[in-house]
């Protein structure tokens, strides 16, 4: 009778381990669906049916960014006063000065729009392209030399936001114009396993102030064709918590702590009932 009871008891310990096998083996390979990128990308073989190259994204200048612009020609006193220097830092408490390098300030965009340029005095510029300004530069001071000058102009302020359930969230400033919503994503850390890939949220302000959302779902192949998936200056970029985080969110401290004393309890309960059968 004995043997029996030892054998049935094995038999239910063996069939429960099995069964906690299999639902943590579940559990895993649904934890690797959720936490993939691009998991609806299907392998090509015709190169035929790639997809077909769109127009390059270029940033466009908004009211408040602020732009450096340089103008260089063969004769640098006659392009001076179209480049805005910083003071010279001079240091005259011993006899050898000591002087920095001039640094270009930039031009900050106001309102409506517009920067006050030297003797051309106010020029529109929100909407346009870097090269769309170098063109209208060049265009207004070709009249002023004998030649067509070489006009540089960078957006000094390109910067994006990055919340949610990422592992460094934070505002992120990039040289770099043209950056897509995996970069920005990378400069935080990428997300936790609690972002959720598929309602990926971008809030954007455009040139006219509107205010608009754009929700992508990063496990589609279509998402590189979304308007939000080429960040612009100023994005806010917010990952929303899965169901996962959601519930564990909803459990304070001091109910997880009640349920793991629980959980152990009833462990060594089992435990001990196993030992004295």
């Amino acid at each position: 009778m004995i043997y029996r009871l030892s054998t049935t008891n094995y038999r239910l310990s063996t069939l429960s381990m099995l069964l906690f096998l299999s639902l943590l083996l579940m559990s895993a390979c649904s934890g690797v669906k959720d936490v993939r990128y691009f998991q609806k990308i299907e392998p090509v073989a015709d190169s035929s049916k790639q997809s077909q190259p769109t127009q390059v994204h270029t940033a466009t200048i908004k009211p408040l960014d602020l732009i450096s612009i340089t103008v260089v020609t063969t004769v640098p006193e006659t392009s001076r006063i179209y480049n805005l220097v910083a003071p010279q830092l001079m240091d005259n408490s011993s006899n050898n000065s000591i002087s920095s390098m001039p640094a270009l300030q930039s031009y900050l965009v106001d309102e409506k729009g517009s920067i006050d340029f030297p003797v051309f005095g106010k020029l529109k510029v929100k909407g346009l392209t870097r090269q769309e300004l170098v063109t209208l530069l060049q265009d207004k001071l070709v009249t002023a030399f004998s030649e067509r000058p070489v006009v540089t102009v960078r957006i000094t302020n390109f910067s994006v936001n990055v919340v949610g359930e990422v592992l460094r969230p934070g505002k992120f400033i990039t040289t770099n114009e043209r950056l897509t919503i995996i970069e920005g994503l990378a400069l935080a850390g990428d997300m936790t396993i609690y972002g959720q890939r598929d309602r990926v949220k971008v809030l954007r302000e455009n040139a006219d102030g509107t205010k608009k959302y754009m929700t992508i779902n990063l496990n589609d192949e279509n998402c590189i064709y979304s308007p939000g998936y080429y960040l612009e200056q100023n994005d806010v970029v917010y990952v929303e918590p899965n169901s996962a985080k959601s519930r564990t969110s909803k459990i304070g401290s001091a109910e997880a702590l009640s349920v793991s004393a629980l959980s152990i309890l009833i462990s060594m309960a089992s435990l001990v009932v196993t030992i004295l059968k």
